[in-house]
């Protein structure tokens, strides 16, 4: 008589784990970090669209997850301390738990940067205003100026050229519109090496930089005028 086998049962741990895994929209649930997190799962995983509240620093995270982590488009706040009212911080792209493809960074009430993210860092094109008013708009990479930009100053003067980790490098054009003036030439890390200075819209200038003629003066006055008449004399 042929012997037979049985179909072997999954251990009763291995069922009971599998029924406890969270999949699908859930209430509220406490984490053992003590953060709370309100949304989608999938085999006990945050997995969809989702709010999670950080104990440790009150932080806020609501936007969409993937297998555990920050995935897609998300908004990052931060509680204030007094008000404990959210401020918004980061408001975009977001891939394995890290600021990653386009997306908008608040630093303060007026300054802000909108642009391209990689792994937390401005990389590539990006616009970045400032506090004292300045404005960057150009290629980033690993948080600093690099590649090709503009940098417009709060006081009307701008640069145009190249950058490399944050400092002008390369060609590059430095208008001065008060004065009229163009400076063109070659930078290395932030100096002006060599280049030429040219009149750039100097007509409509607020502030154009003069060019006095310097006044000639005569020495000895009778002594140029005996010199030409003796001239005249010779030619006679």
């Amino acid at each position: 008589m042929p012997l037979t086998k049985k179909p072997r049962k999954e251990p009763l741990y291995k069922l009971l784990d599998q029924m406890a895994q969270k999949s699908g929209l859930r209430h509220t649930i406490y984490l053992s970090n003590g953060d709370k997190y309100t949304g989608e799962w999938l085999n006990d995983k945050k997995h969809g669209k989702g709010t999670q509240v950080y104990k440790k620093n009150g932080a806020l995270y609501d936007g969409e997850w993937k297998y555990g982590k920050r995935c897609g488009f998300g908004t990052f706040s931060l509680q204030q301390p007094v008000s404990k009212e959210y401020r918004k911080v980061y408001s975009g792209e977001w891939k394995n738990d890290k600021k990653d493809g386009y997306g908008t960074y608040f630093y303060s009430d007026s300054a802000y940067y909108e642009g391209g993210w990689s792994k937390d860092m401005r990389s590539g094109w990006g616009r970045m205003y400032y506090d004292n008013g300045d404005i960057y708009e150009g290629e980033w990479l690993e948080d600093k100026h690099s590649g090709t930009g503009m940098l417009l100053l709060a006081n009307g003067n701008r640069y145009e050229g190249s950058w490399k980790e944050g400092k002008k490098h390369g060609p590059g054009k430095f208008f001065f519109p008060s004065k009229g003036q163009l400076y063109e030439g070659v930078w290395a890390e932030d100096i002006a090496k060599c280049g030429t200075v040219v009149d750039s819209g100097r007509e409509r200038a607020p502030d154009p930089t003069m060019y006095p003629i310097p006044k000639v003066h005569l020495e000895d006055v009778s002594a140029v005028l005996m010199e030409a008449q003796n001239c005249l004399k010779g030619r006679e």
